[in-house]
């Protein structure tokens, strides 16, 4: 009998909060063995004279071990702590044995709509689509599959853009939007489109007199994230909604970060275009979903031509497993949320509370109007990527995964009136449904132990000690 993927890498039940194995490379090794063994044997027995005999599981396993045990840092034989689920979660076992039948047996394409394996094919897509519309109470005809969040921002602004463009060339969007978004809203500007960019307060969120006053009768579109992928401020959705339809303009949000994590409703908060993405969700990379409002319609233009698959939006063949995949955490996110809110927000308060005990330690961005999970802080006088290097054995992020190569300082934290210094000293932590209480334990300790380590190198963190005002000391410039 084949191994599902849950028992292949021995994931088992959560009992308790924060309950989990943590296996290390030699156990995932020996599981993986075992599972891929059976699949070669299933596949040998299905596919006689197809399968490529020179290809042996041993040596399969053998690539996957040195790869892993090549790939980075590991303490005790474990690999580092992940805590950058805001960049990406791991596929949840449960998503990945429901994405596995579509590589071996069920692997019709979609639209083909002749024979068994294309019905099959499409039947699993469109339980997917419901899975997805049901997260959000949106009717499924109105999920349209997208290779991601990016994706999906790019087709509901440029899309609306090109499409009333003709006599509405005004479009909203704030200062702290994914760079996908900045960017789009950039190239549209250069296309001669005018584009307000809303400041925020020191918490994070716009002003929403601000916003209602900066819609015009040309505006087309007002573009607000729901949750910030850096700093995890959510913003009053539903009043932004409010005001869009009052003045008869499209809401876009980039929710990203917030489907599958909180309650999200696209009527209760007139929502006419979201973004979502699979991989923060614990389902597979590069699949997403726009949500494209029916009633009243929002009518894009579409980035691709071709079969005019997707309601003529988003033509291309549908990658079947991976919105299988996508449907299925789509799935358990909303069936667990109040667990994983729970659990997640119980790491983060214990996170958020020890690691502030540290001197000169703020968290960035109004807590109480922040996801559970995303805990961005900055300490003073330590260079954030020099706290990253140190701490090897915790996978972290300065900021953005999309502008983490950057040696610039985040510009959301700078919209928030950080200064440069306080900006290249943050570090995001990202907090999952597989994080454990011991793992938490660990990352404080060791963070104490480094920031202490790091300051004692700095001269003007010996200089505030002993008492100096720095900011009024005159530094020479050469």
């Amino acid at each position: 009998m084949l191994l599902k993927a849950s028992q292949a890498f021995k994931i088992v039940p959560r009992i308790a909060y924060g309950s989990r194995h943590v296996a290390t490379v030699a156990e995932r090794s020996e599981h993986v063995a075992n599972y891929l063994t059976q699949i070669t044997h299933q596949n040998s027995q299905k596919f006689r004279g197809r399968v490529n005999e020179g290809i042996a599981t041993g040596d399969m396993v053998s690539s996957l071990n040195q790869e892993s045990s090549t790939a980075g840092s590991t303490l005790n034989g474990k690999r580092p702590i992940y805590l950058d689920a805001q960049a990406t979660t791991p596929v949840d076992p449960r998503v990945l044995d429901y994405m596995l039948p579509l590589y071996t047996g069920e692997y019709g394409n979609p639209h083909s709509k002749t024979h068994l394996y294309g019905w099959e094919t499409e039947s699993l897509v469109e339980k997917a689509r419901e899975h997805v519309a049901a997260l959000i109470n949106a009717d499924p005809k109105e999920i349209i599959f997208t290779s991601g969040a990016t994706e999906s921002n790019n087709m509901s602004i440029k899309g609306v853009a090109k499409f009333y463009g003709s006599r509405k060339k005004h479009i909203i969007t704030s200062e702290i939007e994914h760079k996908c978004v900045i960017d789009t809203a950039r190239q549209l500007q250069n296309e001669g489109f005018e584009v307000t960019y809303l400041p925020v307060n020191k918490d994070g969120r716009i002003d929403l007199e601000q916003l209602e006053a900066a819609i015009r009768p040309d505006t087309a579109l007002v573009s607000i994230m729901y949750v910030n992928n850096e700093i995890g401020i959510t913003q009053d959705v539903d009043e932004i909604g409010r005001i869009c339809r009052k003045h008869k303009v499209f809401f876009h949000t980039d929710s990203a970060q917030a489907f599958g994590k909180i309650p999200i409703d696209v009527n209760k908060s007139n929502i006419d275009l979201m973004s979502i993405s699979g991989h923060k969700i614990y389902g597979p990379m590069g699949v997403g979903a726009c949500f494209v409002r029916r009633r009243p319609r929002v009518r894009l233009e579409p980035l691709m031509n071709g079969g005019g698959q997707e309601r003529g939006l988003r033509s291309g063949t549908l990658p079947a497993p991976s919105i299988v995949g996508f449907g299925e955490a789509a799935r358990i996110a909303k069936a667990e949320m109040a667990y994983d809110h729970a659990h997640i927000t119980r790491l983060s308060d214990k996170l958020v509370a020890s690691l502030l005990s540290i001197p000169e330690t703020v968290v960035n961005g109004d807590r109480k109007y922040c996801i559970p999970g995303c805990v961005n802080i900055s300490f003073a006088y330590v260079e954030g990527e020099s706290l990253l290097m140190a701490l090897r054995d915790i996978a972290l992020s300065s900021g953005s995964a999309c502008t983490s190569a950057s040696l610039e300082p985040s510009y959301v934290l700078r919209a928030l009136g950080a200064d440069d210094a306080l900006a290249h000293s943050s570090i995001r932590f990202g907090i999952s449904r597989f994080t454990t209480s011991e793992e938490i334990d660990f990352v404080i300790n060791t963070v104490k132990g480094k920031v202490e380590h790091l300051r004692n190198l700095s001269p003007l963190w010996e200089m505030v000690q002993e008492g100096i005002d720095i900011s009024k000391i005159e530094w020479s410039h050469h």
